[in-house]
């Protein structure tokens, strides 16, 4: 097959690890890339389907891409919507020449067949990356029952893939920092007996082997062991994402989820000691079913105490066929946009304090481009950034000096 593409990712970094795996195959299937959906002969969505506003966004996404694509280019609709909703979808987007479930070629007719070759996303190669950073998938799927999690449902059980696997495609991207990924990275390989339990610590130390830079996202919180700890803390990368969700315990209970803020207070006290310089982000949901003032104010409280670099919060989205959906206490749509608010209040202030308090420091930044770059605070994509002089060279890493905070981010000149 010949000719150009566009592929249009929406969601989380894991969508965007599938959507260079499509590339890759586009690519030997003899495509280039265009320069925009208006100039393809293939447009390609990569949805997204965790909660309401992300499928609402796919779908205007989709209906936008129709309209801006040339006369005569196909339009195909793969990713976590695709594979959610299927021929509902199907029939509900007519303007889509195909709905491709994961790893369905997209090059295939509008419903393939049922005994049609899929791909395997999590091992296909890829090609280089275009940036100093690289997201790397090391497995896909959940074990976990979360209330609220739909995820499991379309992406299925945890998958890991083999180190050697994993270190390939390291070397094959060429970035200078690597960031894992997966739904539940902590259990890397706890579905795998010739891995097993606690083989994200030894993957860790191989990745860093290879790179600059390793950073985990998505760590779900009793996981975090002390050799996990250590290992992420000998990479020179002390950045913890923990999946905690709130701070209440009996309302974590009614998640599904382990942990209260003590807990997490207590585990995170412990990861300063070691590595002062650690920076923390986590993600909150606000009106979960049942969510009380109380619980609320547990949450603040947490928040305060915390003291973390980054968090973000997501109201509540109700997901057909979760444990969620059959509760009992709905939280009224403005009372939860008030707590959104009053707990996004709470925590912009903690951010721009803590950014703040490293104006004056010395910090080693990785430029991502032209007059942009990151020291291990900042996640690609995610957090704010550091801007640096224009003519520090893309790909490098420098010492600098922090001389402002703007917000989220930070602003440095050359050491």
């Amino acid at each position: 097959m010949s000719g150009r593409y566009w592929v249009e990712t929406l969601g989380c970094p894991k969508n965007q690890v599938d959507s260079d795996k499509l590339v890759g195959t586009l690519a030997d299937d003899g495509m280039t890339p265009a320069p925009s959906a208006a100039e393809a002969d293939l447009v390609v969505v990569n949805t997204c389907a965790f909660v309401e506003a992300a499928r609402q966004e796919s779908v205007d996404t989709v209906l936008a891409l129709a309209d801006a694509k040339a006369d005569g280019a196909r339009l195909v609709v793969t990713g976590c919507l695709a594979e959610r909703y299927g021929d509902e979808l199907a029939d509900a987007l007519p303007e889509a020449d195909l709905v491709a479930g994961f790893g369905v070629p997209v090059t295939l007719g509008r419903r393939p067949a049922p005994d049609a070759a899929k791909l395997d996303l999590l091992n296909l190669p890829r090609p280089p990356s275009a940036s100093p950073w690289a997201y790397v998938k090391v497995a896909e799927g959940c074990d976990r029952h979360c209330g609220f999690c739909a995820i499991p449902s379309f992406r299925g059980r945890q998958r890991s893939r083999s180190v050697e696997s994993v270190l390939h495609e390291v070397d094959a991207l060429g970035a200078r920092e690597i960031v894992l990924v997966a739904q539940d990275l902590a259990s890397y390989g706890r579905d795998d007996p010739s891995l097993g339990a606690g083989s994200i610590v030894p993957l860790v130390e191989a990745v860093a082997d290879r790179v600059e830079r390793v950073r985990l996202l998505y760590l779900y919180p009793s996981d975090l062991t002390d050799a996990l700890v250590a290992a992420i803390g000998a990479t020179g990368v002390p950045y913890f994402d923990l999946s905690l969700q709130h701070a209440s315990r009996p309302l974590l209970r009614r998640m599904r989820r382990w942990g209260d803020g003590d807990r997490f207070l207590r585990r995170i006290a412990t990861i300063r000691e070691r590595y002062p310089d650690a920076a923390f982000r986590s993600s909150f949901i606000v009106g979960y079913p049942g969510e009380t003032e109380a619980d609320h104010d547990a949450l603040l409280r947490f928040l305060d105490r915390a003291q973390l670099d980054w968090c973000g919060f997501f109201p509540y989205s109700e997901e057909d066929g979760t444990y969620a959906a059959s509760l009992d206490g709905r939280v009224e749509a403005g009372l939860m946009s008030e707590r959104l608010a009053e707990a996004s209040e709470v925590q912009d202030a903690i951010t721009a304090a803590r950014r703040r308090a490293l104006v004056g420091h010395t910090l080693r930044v990785l430029v991502d481009r032209p007059g942009v770059g990151r020291s291990h605070r900042e996640a690609p994509e995610i957090d704010g950034v550091v801007r640096v002089p224009q003519e520090l060279a893309v790909g490098t890493t420098f010492e600098v000096v922090v001389t402002a905070a703007v917000g989220p981010d930070l602003e440095a000149e050359a050491a």
